[in-house]
């Protein structure tokens, strides 16, 4: 078509279509987008920016152009044309589509084309169409598929397993070159939680894990077991989450024979091939994480070196043989007598190491040695002999007789050497000044047996004030004894005996009896509703009949039970034991209050906070007395007053002694405070008048 021909087909169209330019306008704006228009005979009237981009012809080279000359593919041509007159004449609309259309160079466009039909005032129809570009997704689409294919060859060549989970633990998907490495069938797992189909343990370990890599958006892996039909395989997870899609994908690997090399390797290096215990670097090792964790807690560790006395003897009469088999046996009375967390390791012949963790006092470590002395008193039965062995035993504490593994290992083997001395059979501390303490503990035992019989046994009271009016609201029953040979016998010197020996669960009950006949008399004198707290120790929680013994109380005394506050400290709930969880719930059922001891002093307070129905909080008095002292103390007070208070929880600050401490609390909220500020703890008949004056 000659270029003056063209010029006057476009200024006809142009005058033809001229009520269309807003329209031409918007689409001139949008330039990712092609945007034609054609009349009647599909002669371009319109040809956007966009479509000078998409198909490579200019506005003026399109202009005038039929759409089958210059877009369309040869094969398409006719059906085109067809469609087109077809909407013209009879008004079938060409529908949306994906179609593949042709660049000026003569290459293919894949676009996804829509169409609408325009009448202008001159009663000519115009047809727009609206193409957008296919060309990047077309190319994505094949990457993806290649990816997948490329994909779907590694797994069929990775023996791994490959799961892909909710967030819950929901399995939605999975890969397995062999069928055979699963645990069940998909047809088990697909589509439902891990723990309807896998062990407690490993369901209970996959949850932890998953909530820790949603947490630090890291891949974290871990390994676990699992009973499978040719027997216990061990496997490495790792975990990823998608955080995109909220979905965890976790990789499994069979780690079951590199398991059992690591495993003998270690055995072999860590362990006496004869009894079986860790041997001497294996205890050493252990010793110095004891010490660490120890420092860290504020805790003692004790070592026990241990010699049998007269081996050598018996190793020589009767050989090697019954030598070894006598030391397998001791080595396992050994381990019958230690708690579950403490070590019995082999150091060598016939010395063996036990290592004591987690204990508050040295006192703790004499029931172990005396229990040690006493489970070999029975004769040992071997080749048809009764044997008998007996032990001499050193005790090193941490800190009191040194700070590393070598110098407690050193002390202790001394100490043994003193017990040896002493007639063996016995056990012996590495310090004189030790074996004093033990003394006063034996005469403390001793006596404590008698005192309640000779009521020597006073309960004292400290009064609870009201912060905001200093007005006394209850009191905390205390524990005093004077003892005619011992004296003045500290708490911190017979509470501990008590628990070990239980003597503490009569003492206890006598303190529970004592503190509610006083409350209720107390009540009557003044006329008000004062509350009475007790402190329970970790013995007592044992015992099964401390529900009813509290329940006796309460009914014989007439007293209420919302005014009886039972103390509990971090220790009682640390073992985490079910009788723990059930005691407290039976208590808090009663009606009775419960208060958290010594908040602050222990790592995982928060935690029980959340565990157990603790009505009162009560904050340890090392950290009123640093809250003038230092911003720390003052900020962790602050902030657990905060913390109890949104809890809906009463605090409680003991040890208060000066006027600018009770200033600061009272600023910080806090609900009652005890101390010697008000009040040192008095007898009942010293509180009686102190009331009724204050």
């Amino acid at each position: 078509m000659s270029s003056n021909k063209t010029g006057k087909i476009s200024k006809t169209l142009s005058h033809q279509y001229e009520l269309n330019d807003p329209l031409h306008q918007l689409f001139d704006a949008v330039k990712v987008i092609s945007v034609q228009g054609y009349d009647d005979d599909r002669r371009v009237i319109y040809w956007n920016e966009g479509s000078e981009v998409l198909y490579g012809y200019s506005k003026q080279e399109a202009t005038g152009q039929k759409l089958e000359d210059l877009i369309i593919p040869p094969y398409m041509r006719e059906g085109v044309v067809e469609a087109h007159g077809n909407w013209l004449n009879q008004g079938v609309e060409i529908p949306a589509a994906e179609i593949t259309l042709q660049h000026k160079s003569g290459a293919e466009v894949s676009v996804f084309s829509s169409h609408v039909m325009f009448t202008n005032q001159y009663g000519n129809k115009q047809m727009y169409c609206v193409d957008i570009d296919l060309t990047d997704i077309r190319k994505a689409e094949a990457q993806a598929l290649f990816k997948e294919h490329m994909l779907e060859t590694i797994f069929e060549a990775i023996p791994d397993l490959f799961f892909l989970m909710q967030k819950d633990g929901t399995i939605i998907d999975y890969h397995a070159s062999k069928q055979e490495n699963l645990y069940v069938s998909p047809q088990q797992f697909i589509g439902k939680n891990m723990a309807d189909v896998m062990p407690e343990e490993v369901t209970s370990k996959f949850q932890t894990y998953i909530e820790k890599v949603i947490e630090q958006r890291e891949m974290i892996s871990f390994e676990y077991d699992l009973t499978m039909p040719q027997g216990i395989s061990y496997f490495e997870a790792r975990l990823a989450y998608l955080s995109e899609y909220k979905q965890v994908m976790v990789v499994i690997r069979d780690i079951t024979e590199q398991h059992k090399s690591a495993e003998l390797i270690r055995h072999q290096a860590y362990f006496d091939s004869l009894t079986l215990l860790p041997n001497r670097f294996l205890a050493l090792d252990r010793l110095s994480q004891i010490l660490i964790e120890a420092k860290r807690n504020d805790q003692k560790a004790v070592v026990i070196f241990i010699d049998l006395d007269d081996f050598k003897k018996v190793n020589d009469s009767l050989g090697h043989e019954i030598g070894d088999k006598l030391l397998i046996s001791a080595a396992n009375r050994l381990k019958e007598v230690v708690r579950k967390e403490d070590t019995v390791g082999r150091l060598g012949g016939d010395e063996f190491i036990v290592l004591l963790k987690g204990l508050a006092e040295p006192n703790d470590a004499l029931a172990i040695a005396e229990n040690l002395l006493k489970t070999f008193r029975k004769p040992f039965q071997l080749a048809g002999r009764e044997l008998i062995l007996t032990l001499s035993i050193g005790i090193a504490v941490y800190p009191e007789n040194g700070n590393s593994a070598s110098d407690l290992l050193r002390n202790a083997d001394t100490a043994m050497y003193q017990a040896k001395a002493l007639g063996r059979n016995t056990f012996s501390f590495f310090t004189s000044e030790m074996n004093k303490v033990m003394q006063r503990r034996f005469e403390i035992e001793e006596q404590m047996h008698v005192a309640l019989e000779r009521g020597e046994f006073e309960v004292h009271y400290q009064p609870k004030f009201e912060i905001n009016n200093n007005a006394i609201v209850g009191a905390e029953a205390l524990l005093r004894w004077h003892n005619p040979s011992l004296g003045e016998v500290t708490p911190g010197e017979f509470i501990p005996i008590a628990e070990h020996t239980g003597l503490i669960v009569p003492v206890g009950e006598f303190v529970i009896n004592q503190a509610l006949a006083f409350l209720k008399h107390w009540q009557i004198c003044d006329q008000q509703f004062y509350t009475m707290a007790i402190n329970l120790s970790p013995r007592q929680f044992r015992e099964q009949g401390l529900l009813s013994s509290l329940k006796k109380a309460l009914e014989v005394t007439q007293i209420s039970a919302e005014c009886l506050e039972l103390e509990i400290t971090e220790g009682v709930l640390m073992n985490g034991q079910s009788y723990i969880h059930e005691s407290i719930a039976e208590i808090s059922a009663l009606g009775i209050k419960l208060s958290q001891d010594d908040f602050g002093t222990g790592y995982s307070s928060l935690s029980y906070l959340r565990q157990y129905p603790f009505n009162v909080l009560k904050i340890d008095r090392s950290f009123i007395h640093g809250i003038t002292l230092n911003k720390s103390d003052c900020d962790l007070v602050k902030a657990t007053i905060a913390m109890a208070n949104s809890l809906g929880l009463t605090v409680v600050a003991e040890g208060v002694e000066t006027e600018p401490q009770l200033t600061i609390l009272k600023d910080l909220g806090c609900d009652l405070v005890q101390g010697f500020y008000f009040s040192k703890p008095l007898t009942a008949k010293q509180l009686l008048k102190f009331s009724s004056q204050h």
